[in-house]
């Protein structure tokens, strides 16, 4: 357990879900935590990763860092996820288990699951058929988070946990047409396809100073700012978005999942996922079934034959519930007073059809969530007028 004095790392601080957890330990009372920002630490150098391991020695550490994006993106920049999502991780592991952190935590995605998995999708899922060729970088290099993970308890006998989140949503969202999620980007375009009806060029500048779109701010002209809008469907009262509207999507309040998250770390060790009470037996000496000794100096390390094949320990994270892209398109028009119209363009991708995970085991382990999507929106649009001011 970790106590309050815990000096607890929080790779990805300033991220949607980095900067939840940060604060709800602060809520605990958590108040030794550490965290670096891209310009002060690029994770993916392996020599800075270690000169900060060195210097701060964290207790826990939360790996809440990655390289993201929706699925635009994930077209344009394929080598990117993966090369870069994988350094990140092997950096931050591989320095964690060297430097004796006790805790740590690995967020990824449920866009690990097949893109035809059996609906709603259970842990033990992962890995038995083909991914969604759209996002297909990303998931591997968070299939391979988790299995570092999952392969440094077994062999070494620490306490890492994955915990694979559903599409997330909330304050410090990603707004920037070019590689936001799905909902912030909707509910931008809706936004400013509305303020163009409305003829409200002050506010229309002041978006797209806090946000440019391909280089192109509040203080171009008009003209150049409609056509790099109407690029991303956008324009005077109408919407394009891609797709059919037809998948089913999965949101949670990144306030909750920082809350669920924080929870595991708090409270779930890994023997608490495999069910197997000698697991940590094994490895601290007091059995030595199947235990093969490497003569590590801190008594750690080896195979565990006799617990036989022990895989998906990772934790799905989501509310159980589901709305069509279509639905979230009209509850976000319904928020933002949208009078216009929103067409989807069929002739681009849909990705996933259906991505709804199976919460029993987070559920059982004694966490459920709290902010519904209709209360959730109407937070988010709220957020993102107070950003602009």
């Amino acid at each position: 357990m970790l106590d309050k004095n815990s000096k607890i790392y929080i790779a990805g601080h300033r991220g949607l879900v980095g900067s939840a957890i940060w604060n709800n330990l602060k809520q605990r009372g958590y108040n030794n935590l550490v965290g670096r920002t891209h310009s002060e630490l690029d994770l993916t150098d392996q020599v800075a990763v270690k000169r900060f391991f060195d210097e701060e020695r964290p207790d826990a550490v939360v790996l809440a860092a990655a390289f993201v994006g929706g699925i635009m993106a994930n077209f344009l920049y394929r080598a990117d996820f993966i090369m870069q999502n994988m350094m990140m991780q092997c950096n931050v592991i591989g320095n964690a288990y060297s430097h004796g952190v006790k805790k740590l935590l690995f967020l990824g995605s449920t866009c690990i699951y097949p893109k035809d998995a059996p609906q709603p999708m259970k842990e033990d899922v992962l890995l038995t058929s083909p991914l969604e060729y759209s996002n297909e970088e990303y998931a591997i290099a968070k299939i391979a988070g988790l299995k570092m993970c999952e392969s440094y308890n077994l062999q070494y006998g620490t306490n890492y946990i994955a915990v694979m989140p559903t599409n997330l949503y909330g304050p410090n969202d990603n707004f920037h047409l070019e590689n936001s999620h799905v909902m912030p980007a909707m509910m931008r375009k809706v936004y400013l396809a509305k303020l163009i009806h409305d003829g409200n060029w002050d506010a229309i500048r002041t978006d797209m100073n806090k946000r440019p779109v391909e280089g192109v701010t509040g203080a171009n002209g008009n003209d150049e700012i409609l056509a790099v809008l109407a690029k991303y469907g956008i324009s005077d009262n109408k919407v394009v978005l891609w797709g059919t509207g037809t998948p089913l999507r999965e949101f949670l309040w990144s306030e909750d999942m920082a809350d669920a998250s924080v929870h595991v770390l708090l409270n779930v060790d890994f023997k608490d996922i495999i069910g197997i009470e000698k697991y940590s037996s094994v490895f601290y000496g007091k059995t030595t079934t199947g235990a093969v000794d490497r003569n590590n100096s801190d008594g750690r390390g080896g195979a565990i034959p006799s617990l036989g094949e022990i895989r998906n320990c990772h934790i799905n994270v989501g509310t159980g519930k589901e709305l069509t892209i279509r639905e979230l398109s009209e509850l976000v028009v319904k928020t933002v007073g949208f009078e216009g119209t929103v067409e989807f363009d069929a002739s681009k991708p849909d990705g996933t059809p259906r991505k709804l995970i199976d919460v029993e085991k987070l559920h059982s382990l004694g966490w459920t969530h709290k902010v519904e999507i209709e209360d959730g929106v109407q937070k988010l649009f709220d957020w993102y007028r107070d950003s602009l001011r």
